[in-house]
């Protein structure tokens, strides 16, 4: 999924990637943990659109 939320971006449509991104994240960190590093690429992949975005704020809650 978290491929398909990279497709969704690539094609302008950053709201449904941005939604199917904090799916993935919420998944992964259910299934696989916090601190699992599948689930700390999402993040990290999510905070850097954000950063794109210049929401920096919604960033920085990620990263923290």
């Amino acid at each position: 999924m978290a491929n398909l939320a990279s497709i969704y971006r690539k094609r302008g449509r950053q709201e449904e990637a941005e939604q199917l991104d904090v799916y993935v994240i919420g998944i992964r960190k259910a299934k696989l943990g916090s601190d699992h590093p599948d689930t700390l690429t999402s993040i990290v992949n999510l905070a850097s659109e954000y950063l794109d975005q210049g929401r920096w704020e919604e960033a920085k809650q990620l990263l923290v």
